[in-house]
């Protein structure tokens, strides 16, 4: 575990933008070896999103043989839904650089079977050779993805209902309105972080200590955690 601590988000954000910049140049993908990386939702990675676009932008680099895995989705928010994580996804990142859509994978909340789109995620996660390296960012009690403090270490990618501080937290997304928040998504597991070769996780400052599933997922891999 290395832990790296920033004074301002800004420098935060930069610093894992480069850090993933560097990896899929070191990577250097091709159409017969693409970097397969998993990516997080929410507040914290925006400013890092901001600075890969202006990499791609600049000619510094390309997602053209990336294929991306996203961390959780909510269930029963429509797709085009302003904050479904397609949308988001979409609208701060995706839509700016050169990667193509069939490369992106996120989860389908509004699937007829719940649990076999989370079965089909794992095997699309498996088919493209597992992930290189998944980006995450730690919430105020210390998940991770929708992986609530507690969460087996063996768990996959399934069917969450959403703990209340994590509903919460989540209503200044839907005007403060409790009601209008989602109850329930899909998330990946714990274990399905375990398996991606690092893991690098990004959190806000002073949340509790206690009971941190990013913590378990610390203590099994090399990741880093940035604290702003």
């Amino acid at each position: 575990m290395k832990l790296i601590i920033l004074d301002h988000y800004s420098q935060a954000s930069e610093w894992a933008a480069k850090y993933i910049r560097n990896r899929i140049i070191q990577f250097n993908p091709g159409p017969d070896k693409y970097f397969t990386l998993g990516l997080p939702t929410g507040s914290t990675p925006i400013g890092c999103y901001k600075k890969l676009i202006e990499y791609c932008k600049n000619g510094d680099l390309s997602f053209r043989y990336v294929k991306t895995f996203n961390m959780d989705e909510y269930v029963g928010l429509p797709r085009d839904h302003p904050e479904s994580y397609h949308s988001f996804m979409w609208n701060n990142f995706f839509k700016h650089i050169d990667i193509l859509p069939e490369n992106t994978h996120i989860l389908d909340g509004n699937a007829p079977d719940l649990q076999a789109e989370c079965d089909a995620f794992e095997a699309k996660i498996k088919a493209a050779g597992g992930i290189e390296l998944f980006v995450g960012g730690i919430g105020p009690d210390g998940h991770i993805a929708f992986n609530e403090p507690g969460s087996s270490l063996v768990s996959r990618t399934r069917v969450k209902t959403l703990a209340m501080d994590t509903i919460l937290a989540n209503a200044r997304f839907f005007d403060g309105d409790l009601t209008k928040v989602p109850t329930m998504a899909l998330t990946v597991g714990v274990g399905t972080l375990m398996d991606a070769r690092e893991v690098r996780a990004h959190g806000l400052p002073r949340p509790s200590l206690g009971g941190w599933t990013c913590l378990s997922v610390i203590n099994y891999t090399g990741t880093t955690d940035n604290t702003y």
